[in-house]
C-alpha cells in the first residue's frame, strides 16, 4: 500500500496533530508514520456511556481497526458477574489502542466506553497491517506492548504488595501523568470521579473517601465535583513510595 498522499500532507494541514503529539509514543514516531495514522483514519463520535467495542467481540482477519482517541476521554474496563465493573485505565486525548487483537487475533479483551462526548480515530486494518510491515512501525508497537506491560505490572504489584492508602497515592500520582499514557509531565488537576477511582482500584467508595479525606486534612489534596487536586505531589509521592 502507497502512502505518499499522506506523506506528502504539511504538518499545518495534518488533522488532530497537536491534540494526539501530546502522547510521548505517538510524538516519538517518525512524520511519515504520524501523517499517515491522521491523514488516512476515519473519524467517528462517540455519545456519553457509548461504546466503541466490548470484551469479547472477535475481530475478523480482515477486519477490525487500530483507535486513537483524539478528543474526550474513554473508560477501558470489564463487566463481571452481578454487574459489578473494574476499570483498567482512563484514556485520555493522543492514546492509540486496539493492537492486541489485530495482532494475535482473538477477542477484545476490554470494553472500551466514552465518557463524555468523544472523538476516536479509526485507522483500517489493512493500513496497520501494512505499516507493520515496515521494521520501525513493528518496533514502535513491541514499544508501546512493552510500556503497557511494564504500567500493567506496577498496577498488580500495588493491588498485591501496598496498602491501601499507598495505591491510592500511587494510582494519583499515574492519573495526574495521564495514566496509560504514561506523560512525562504531570497535571495537578486529575479529572476522575471517587466512584471511578474506587472501580480502578477494588476497594469500596467508603474506604477510598476515608483514605482520601485524611490526604486532604493533611493538605495533599483538595476534593472537587469529579476531580481531584494535588496539592502537594512530594507527599504524594512519599506515600506511594511508603
Amino acid at each position: 500500500m502507497s502512502f505518499s498522499k499522506a506523506t506528502d500532507r504539511s504538518s499545518t494541514t495534518v488533522p488532530w496533530l497537536a491534540e494526539m503529539s501530546a502522547n510521548p509514543w505517538f510524538s516519538a514516531l517518525p512524520a511519515r508514520d504520524r501523517n499517515v495514522l491522521l491523514t488516512v483514519s476515519e473519524r467517528i463520535r462517540l455519545r456519553p456511556g457509548e461504546m466503541l467495542f466490548r470484551q469479547g467481540d472477535t475481530v475478523a482477519k480482515s477486519q477490525g481497526a487500530f483507535f486513537g482517541l483524539a478528543r474526550g476521554h474513554l473508560r477501558i474496563s470489564s463487566l463481571h458477574g452481578g454487574g459489578k465493573e473494574a476499570i483498567l485505565a482512563i484514556l485520555e486525548p493522543g492514546n492509540w489502542f486496539g493492537e492486541i487483537s489485530l495482532i494475535d487475533g482473538r477477542p477484545r479483551t476490554h470494553d472500551a466506553t466514552a465518557i463524555g462526548e468523544s472523538d476516536v480515530l479509526v485507522l483500517p486494518r489493512s493500513v496497520f497491517d501494512a505499516l507493520m510491515q515496515q521494521v520501525q512501525f513493528a518496533r514502535a508497537i513491541s514499544e508501546l506492548l512493552a510500556t503497557r506491560t511494564r504500567w500493567l505490572c506496577g498496577v498488580l504489584e500495588d493491588a498485591t504488595l501496598r496498602t491501601t492508602r499507598a495505591r491510592v497515592a500511587r494510582r494519583l500520582l499515574l492519573l495526574s501523568h495521564g495514566d496509560a499514557t504514561l506523560s512525562a509531565s504531570a497535571k495537578r488537576l486529575v479529572p476522575v470521579s471517587q466512584d471511578a477511582l474506587a472501580m480502578m482500584l477494588g476497594i469500596t467508595r467508603q474506604t477510598l473517601n476515608k483514605e482520601l479525606q485524611a490526604m486532604v486534612d493533611s493538605g495533599i489534596l483538595a476534593l472537587g465535583y469529579r476531580q481531584i487536586e494535588i496539592i502537594e505531589p512530594a507527599q504524594l509521592k512519599n506515600i506511594g513510595v511508603g
